[in-house]
């Protein structure tokens, strides 16, 4: 990989399939997408996507739960595995099962950011671990 982050969604989405095919062919534990910025609903925190295998992991508040799984309806191949809702922390920790190629994968990761995460279009996204 020569590039770590990109802008408009045609090259935000490249990147996120440059990024899971580099971590394919270097068998790395996970790679992982982050955002530029906080979120515009004004949340403090800036979420991530993280992938490893067949294994796409998150934290989500409640509301981004429930627009990640409105979502999920347009990802058949895509299903949520596992929530995990620690007493000492906000929202759930969420693990999707996917069996996608890299381009399927892309397309999924830029909607999480833009629709369950509520991220402009022309967000800035950076991939952080590879």
């Amino acid at each position: 990989m020569t590039r770590f982050d990109a802008t408009d969604p045609a090259a935000r989405r490249e990147l996120f399939a440059a990024t899971v095919t580099a971590h394919r062919e270097r068998a790395s534990e996970f790679c992982t997408l982050e955002p530029d910025e906080t979120p515009s609903d004004g949340d403090e925190l800036v979420p991530w996507i993280q992938f490893g295998g067949t294994t796409v992991a998150m934290d989500c508040t409640d509301a981004e739960l429930d627009r990640l799984k409105e979502l999920l309806g347009e990802y058949p191949e895509f299903r949520i595995d596992d929530l995990e809702r620690p007493e000492e922390a906000e929202g759930t920790h969420v693990r999707i099962t996917a069996h996608a190629d890299e381009g399927r994968l892309a397309d999924f990761f830029d909607r999480v950011f833009q629709h369950a995460f509520g991220y402009p279009e022309g967000y800035r996204a950076w991939a952080v671990s590879v």
